[in-house]
């Protein structure tokens, strides 16, 4: 009887691990948790020119950042994905901290309907950019999307922020459609 017990805690611990390893190894190829330093997130939601009320998605939001300062400093509607589990945990646990309206979903980004965005910002790999270019060229005339670390062929760029090699700071891409 002990044993069978184990057996199922055993397989209960099994099926847990892969509910949450799944997830994370997609989310790590897909964007994996690189915290985007404070400053870069602040001169990124500069470059938004975000108005009160607009709504910005940060697909792969990681631990929520972003999405914070862009609803207690701009008043924006700010909505963040998250797919891995152990990040998405992290990011609901600093959300009471940050005293913010924004939202952090988990969720797979590829599969979300974002074409009510105004802003749409983004850390994410090359080849996870490429796959979201036919979606980004779909949204309504006027959205911006910031893109941090990693241009976005294809798209209508109207700025570029240079990398500053001494402040550790990528470039930040910046296109309207």
């Amino acid at each position: 009887m002990i044993k069978s017990q184990v057996l199922a805690l055993s397989s209960l611990e099994v099926a847990i691990l892969i509910a949450v390893t799944i997830p994370t190894l997609w989310a790590l190829f897909s964007a994996p948790f690189v915290p985007t330093p404070m400053k870069v997130v602040r001169k990124m939601l500069k470059l938004a020119k975000i108005k009160e009320g607009e709504k910005i998605y940060d697909l792969g939001c990681g631990d929520g950042r972003l999405v914070h300062l862009a609803s207690k400093e701009y008043k924006a509607e700010a909505i963040g994905f998250e797919l891995s589990p152990l990040v998405f945990a992290i990011a609901k646990f600093l959300q009471p901290f940050w005293r913010s309206k924004a939202k952090i979903k988990f969720r797979n980004f590829h599969r979300q309907d974002i074409s009510d965005a105004n802003i749409i910002v983004c850390y994410l790999m090359p080849n996870t950019l490429e796959k979201m270019l036919k979606k980004f060229q779909t949204l309504k005339k006027g959205t911006r999307i910031i893109s941090y670390a990693f241009k976005i062929p294809g798209l209508n760029l109207i700025h570029q922020e240079p990398r500053v090699r001494e402040e550790n700071m990528s470039p930040i891409w910046v296109y309207e459609i």
